[in-house]
């Protein structure tokens, strides 16, 4: 673990990306394989490969307790050097006592890690971290607890751990990331590089691949510099999915590669029974049955319905009959024995109406309830509740074309279009420009800013996260957060004014003067607790700050109202 942590500083003392790579693969060649292969996973910021479902649940104030335990440091030393640092890694390896080098191997430092996961109750797994960080130097326990909080911040990347594992055993970098993105496992990846059996790797169902994402478009014209003929869809306000289906065994996995397959219990019984093993991607939406018992098309409703159906381990067949939902299938990574990322859209297309229309028999399809929507109101289904949906598909080639389709798709309750480029073969885990999104604001508002956070990353020592109010007749209520749209000018000036204008010192936060008004433009809005509004932002961003506007100019809870109106 020593020479683990040794390199980890090294790597982090360089910008350079081809030395880091260097550091990487030298590294790897100088350790045993098995060493080597689990350091592959660690370096990728993780305990354990992507496709185990095994976890630590071992929250962050559990190991700031830990670590101040150990240290014998009070909060105030502590919260200090979070300030200084802003990543409780680099604490740990700043405050914990001097230990003699014991240089645990990397392999038994991931079983101490599967103890951690197993136990159970947060004393029992409190007990068996503090033993591991009580038997490492604190160079060592800064590299342990950043891998228990799932970032290096070294400035590595898996794909540069892919890179180095090219650079190690001399073999194609198109394999490397091949065999990754089937195993989800870059330490098995790294094995049978070494041992020249890329090619032979096999998609391992039941673990998420990376989502392809979509780029920003300003305009309809903005989009059609980049393809002519456009694919297009409606991007609706749910969460992307990705669905992986092998006889009658149904996973669905979030965009943050989480399993959330008990939030959605009805969604497996219509997903099951497909004729091949396959790999869906689409979009769980809250989903107006109404409309389609009244012979209309269905269609989603707001973001704010399908929340109350988010994170539940268990759904009651209230709750599943107040808030119904939907699949939208709009793509398929993988089918029957086959990836099928690297061919065109146009063709994924066809093979996802011929899995959905083979899946089962009629009779059993109209019971799971499946069908393709049209947005005239047509199913090739009678069935009332409609589980799983192909997305309606539109082509477009002119501007006027584009706004049309907009104005149908906001008309609808929808947030704007996704167009796609027909030809554009599937990139897991990477923006480019072949999906485009085109949406616009929902509304902008005048906030003023009651507190503020110390940010991650780059802006570690700059308080560049705020939390922003309205007005409530004469006191200011919160209705978000956002940490984004500033330049870094603008944040390094407010950090120096929020500084001097503190009037709660809360160690990481700050609650402050509320002098600053900030324009903030969002996507939609939603009822929530989580602010004492009674209202939450959905995607919040700083458009720029007001130092024009006096905070008593700022918005007040009666506009917030009248736009949640206007939304519904």
């Amino acid at each position: 673990m020593q020479q683990f942590a040794n390199t980890c500083e090294q790597i982090s003392g360089t910008t350079k990306k081809l030395e880091k790579k260097s550091l990487l693969a030298a590294y790897f060649l100088s350790i045993p394989l098995e060493q080597a292969a689990t350091a592959a996973v660690f370096f990728s910021g993780r305990p354990f490969p992507m496709w185990e479902e095994t976890t630590l649940q071992m929250g962050g104030s559990s190991l700031w307790r830990i670590v101040q335990e150990l240290s014998e440091k009070s909060e105030s030393e502590l919260s200090a050097a979070y300030r200084r640092h802003g990543d409780l890694g680099a604490v740990a390896g700043e405050v914990l006592p001097t230990r003699e080098v014991t240089d645990l191997p990397l392999t038994e430092i991931q079983k101490k890690f599967r103890k951690i996961a197993a136990v159970r109750g947060s004393a029992a797994k409190s007990a068996e971290v503090r033993e591991l960080l009580s038997l490492v130097t604190p160079l060592e326990a800064k590299y342990i607890v950043k891998i228990m909080t799932g970032d290096l911040r070294i400035g590595l990347k898996e794909s540069l751990v892919e890179e180095a594992i090219t650079a190690a055993y001399d073999v194609p970098l198109a394999q490397v990331q091949r065999a990754n993105m089937l195993l989800g496992d870059i330490g098995e990846t790294l094995r049978d590089a070494s041992e020249g059996k890329l090619v032979q790797a096999r998609m391992r169902l039941f673990h998420p691949l990376g989502f392809m994402l979509a780029s920003p478009a300003e305009s309809a014209e903005d989009v059609l510099a980049y393809f002519h003929n456009a694919w297009v869809e409606d991007k609706y306000d749910g969460i992307r999915a990705q669905v992986h289906c092998s006889g009658g065994e149904v996973k669905i996995f979030s965009r943050t590669r989480d399993e959330i397959t008990e939030s959605f219990p009805e969604l497996p019984a219509a997903l099951a029974g497909l004729q091949q093993d396959a790999v869906l991607d689409g979009e769980i939406v809250a989903w107006n049955y109404h409309a389609q018992a009244s012979g209309e098309a269905g269609r989603a409703l707001p973001f704010s319905a399908l929340q109350q159906r988010l994170g539940r381990k268990k759904v009651s067949h209230e709750l599943m009959r107040k808030v119904p939902v939907a699949f939208l299938v709009f793509d398929v990574l993988y089918a029957g024995d086959e990836i099928l990322i690297d061919r065109p859209l146009s063709e994924r297309s066809k093979i996802i109406e011929t899995l959905l229309a083979e899946r089962i028999s009629a009779p059993r399809r109209a019971q799971a309830g499946q069908a393709t929507l049209n947005f005239d109101g047509a199913e090739n289904e009678a069935e009332h509740e409609i589980r799983v949906i192909r997305a309606p598909v539109a082509a477009a080639s002119t501007a006027k074309q584009l706004d049309e389709l907009f104005d149908a798709a906001q008309t609808r309750g929808n947030e704007g279009l996704m167009i796609k480029d027909p030809n554009s073969a599937y990139t897991p885990g990477r923006r480019g420009k072949s999906w485009l999104k085109l949406k616009r604001e929902l509304a902008t508002l005048d906030v003023v800013v009651t507190a503020v956070e110390y940010g991650h990353g780059k802006r570690i020592g700059v308080l560049s996260d705020y939390t922003f109010a309205v007005w409530n007749g004469d006191e200011l209520v919160n209705i978000g957060k956002a940490y984004s749209g500033l330049t870094d000018a603008e944040i390094a000036e407010m950090t120096k004014w929020f500084l001097d204008h503190t009037t709660e010192d809360q160690g990481f936060r700050r609650e402050v003067e509320p002098k600053i008004v900030l324009e903030v433009a969002f996507n939609n809005m939603m009822r929530s607790d989580r602010h004492n509004s009674g209202f939450a932002l959905r995607f919040p961003r700083i458009v720029r700050l007001r130092p024009d506007k006096l905070p008593e100019e700022a918005d007040t809870i009666q506009s917030v109202r009248e736009i949640f109106e206007r939304q519904k």
